[in-house]
């Protein structure tokens, strides 16, 4: 994925769909989440967290995504 709009592209069409979203939480600390992916806006997308999760949704930006701060995987 190059550009913002080619992750946001990408991200519309799994709308729906179970996605894991791995997340750098600090120096060499990652958090890992699953839910389903619920909405794409402009800058950011929500996923809404399984039941186990603390929280019911997580919002991660496209810019996230295009400097690897964010790793969005798709359950094919």
């Amino acid at each position: 994925m190059s550009t913002l709009e080619d992750i946001k592209a990408r991200l519309d069409a799994h709308i729906g769909e179970t996605v894991t979203v791995v997340s750098q939480a600090g120096r060499k600390k990652y958090t890992e989440r699953s839910g389903i992916l619920r909405s794409t806006f402009p800058s950011l997308f929500v996923v809404e967290l399984d039941e186990e999760a603390q929280f019911k949704q997580a919002s991660y930006s496209y810019t996230d995504v295009l400097t690897k701060t964010v790793d969005v995987n798709f359950a094919d």
